[in-house]
C-alpha cells in the first residue's frame, strides 16, 4: 500500500503461519498428501486450510466424517508437521519486528492454530524468538474463526480486547479477529481479499512506538 494507515493500540496479538512464518510450503507438502489420500483436490484444500486448526479444516473439507475422526487424524498431521520444517523462514521484517516489540517493551501474545510442538519447531527454525505469553491449540475448545484465541491473549496480558491490535493474513484469523472486537493488520496478498484494517506485504512496512501512558502507536504502510 502506498498511503501510511496509523492504528492505536496497547497490545499486539499475532498470528505465526503467513505472519512471522513462511510456512507455505510445508503446509502444502503435508496437505497436497492429505488430499490425495481422502480423494480430495490439493487446489480446493489450499483454499480453506490457512489460520484454522487442521480439525476445523477436515470438518470443512469432510462435513460427514465423525469429528472424533477428525481429532484423531489432527493428531497425525500436527505430527507430520512438526517434523517437516524444510523451507520454513521468517516473513520479511519479522526478526526485526520481533526485536523492537521486546526492546519497547510492547505487551505482545502469540496467538496460533498450532499446538505447541509445531509453533516451536517452525518458530526456532526461521530463527524467531517464542513471546513469552502465548496462546497456542492447547490452550483454546474452538478453533479460528472462533475469536476465543485472541479474547484469551487480551486476557492473558491484562489488556481490554477492543484495545488489542490482531496481525493475521488468514481469512479465518482476520474474521476472529474481528468477532473479537479488535482492529486487524492484514499481512500479505491472502489477507488483503478478506478487508482488514490495513494490510501491507510483509512487516518491513510496520513500525510501532510507545506513546505518552502506555499505548502504542502502529504505523503501517
Amino acid at each position: 500500500m502506498t498511503a501510511t494507515t496509523v492504528l492505536t493500540a496497547r497490545a499486539l496479538l499475532l498470528d505465526m503461519d503467513g505472519t512471522l512464518v513462511n510456512s507455505d510450503a510445508a503446509v502444502e507438502r503435508v496437505w497436497r498428501r492429505w488430499a490425495e489420500r481422502h480423494g480430495l483436490e490439493g487446489d480446493d484444500i489450499m483454499q480453506v486450510v490457512h489460520g484454522r486448526q487442521g480439525y476445523a479444516t477436515m470438518a470443512v473439507l469432510l462435513p460427514d466424517r465423525p469429528m472424533e475422526q477428525n481429532l484423531a487424524d489432527n493428531a497425525r498431521m500436527l505430527a507430520e508437521e512438526t517434523a517437516d520444517v524444510e523451507g520454513v523462514v521468517p516473513i520479511p521484517g519479522a526478526p526485526e519486528f520481533l526485536a523492537s516489540l521486546v526492546a519497547a517493551g510492547v505487551p505482545h501474545a502469540l496467538v496460533t492454530s498450532a499446538n505447541i510442538p509445531l509453533s516451536t519447531a517452525r518458530m526456532g527454525a526461521a530463527g524467531l524468538p517464542l513471546p513469552e505469553v502465548r496462546v497456542t491449540a492447547e490452550s483454546v475448545g474452538a478453533s479460528k474463526p472462533d475469536p476465543e484465541g485472541f479474547l484469551k491473549g487480551a486476557a492473558e496480558l491484562g489488556i481490554a480486547p477492543e484495545e488489542c491490535a490482531v496481525f493475521e493474513d488468514s481469512g479465518a484469523g482476520i474474521e476472529a479477529g474481528r468477532a473479537a472486537g479488535m482492529r486487524v493488520v492484514g499481512i500479505g496478498e491472502r489477507a488483503r481479499a478478506h478487508g482488514p484494517d490495513a494490510v501491507v506485504s510483509d512487516l518491513t512496512s510496520v513500525r510501532v512506538e510507545v506513546v505518552e501512558g502506555g499505548g502504542i502507536r502502529v504505523r503501517v504502510g
